[in-house]
């Protein structure tokens, strides 16, 4: 198996407080690698990490085979970043800005910033300066910035912050074609699990701290199960009647109103007579299948989920 980015042991301590604690990240290469967490789980440190922006109080980081130091210069320059939000000289055009940045990076084929502006649709912006863009406008800028170079790897901590669905969708279908055109190994964060679910082929996700597990999107697919999803007017009378009427157990009552059935040797039709010939009223019924979402709670809630 070879791995892009492996890290052993990766802590991080600020003031005494633990902030990422013995992670072992394995990222495959060529794979979209979902790196997931609420809010504070470590997710951007980690990133930091990655990129040389933050040492590592203990641990060790590798990148293309080679440990992470202070003069990794050379693994630095085949690597694309965005971490949290990207920043320009707000008085310099797009192309300006990419033509900047392929001079630091020592790379001369300015023939690629038109290609890459139209790649992220920021064509027809050269009289338009950074500092007039939306923030949707500079996510995508810093996305061009990130993979003009032709990078190995790209590190996208939230690249989709503040783009409309039409948006989201053109980066996702950009950073699937990348990483299958070009070979590139991305590994992203978001908080759309949903966007997650159609990119990742392998998901992590931390909390805390810890990272809890790495599992493919396959392996979470397969885990997934159907439930029936029912919207009543009285959800404590309606798993009352599931329990000792239909002795159905296997459910969950997630409000007042809304109960999820996962057993299914009952069927909707019958369940629906059920309550109904028990006055209970019935204002919604589907049946759903578990999502990447429901995994990703389930994991952070401390469930247990076989991968």
């Amino acid at each position: 198996m070879t791995y892009i980015v492996k890290t052993n042991q990766l802590t991080k301590v600020y003031e005494g407080n633990e902030v990422v604690a013995n992670v072992n990240l394995h990222v495959k290469k060529g794979e979209i690698y979902g790196f997931l967490g609420p809010n504070g789980a470590g997710k951007t440190t980690v990133m930091k990490m990655l990129t040389n922006l933050i040492k590592p109080t203990s641990g060790d980081i590798e990148i293309f085979g080679e440990k992470l130091t202070d003069q990794s210069y050379e693994v630095l320059k085949r690597m694309g970043t965005i971490i949290e939000y990207p920043i320009f000289y707000e008085k310099l055009t797009a192309r300006e800005t990419l033509e900047l940045h392929c001079e630091y990076m020592g790379y001369y084929n300015k023939n690629e910033i038109s290609h890459v502006l139209d790649l992220v649709k920021l064509t027809n912006t050269d009289k338009k300066r950074v500092k007039d863009f939306s923030l949707g406008m500079k996510q995508r800028l810093g996305i061009a910035r990130a993979i003009i170079t032709k990078p190995e790897l790209l590190i996208l901590d939230e690249p989709i912050n503040g783009l409309d669905p039409i948006g989201i969708k053109e980066l996702r279908e950009l950073f699937m074609m990348l990483c299958k055109e070009y070979g590139i190994t991305i590994i992203v964060s978001s908080h759309i699990l949903g966007e997650i679910e159609q990119l990742a082929d392998t998901i992590g996700v931390i909390n805390n701290g810890r990272l809890i597990t790495e599992v493919s999107m396959d392996n979470v697919n397969r885990s997934q199960t159907e439930y029936i999803e029912m919207f009543v007017s009285d959800g404590k009378k309606a798993a009352f009647i599931l329990e000792n009427k239909l002795k159905i157990t296997n459910f969950k009552l997630i409000d007042g109103h809304c109960i999820r059935i996962y057993e299914t040797s009952t069927s909707q039709k019958d369940i629906s007579k059920t309550f109904i010939e028990h006055d209970i009223d019935i204002e919604g019924i589907s049946k759903k299948t578990s999502s990447l979402e429901d995994y990703f709670l389930k994991i952070i809630n401390g469930g247990v989920v076989s991968a």
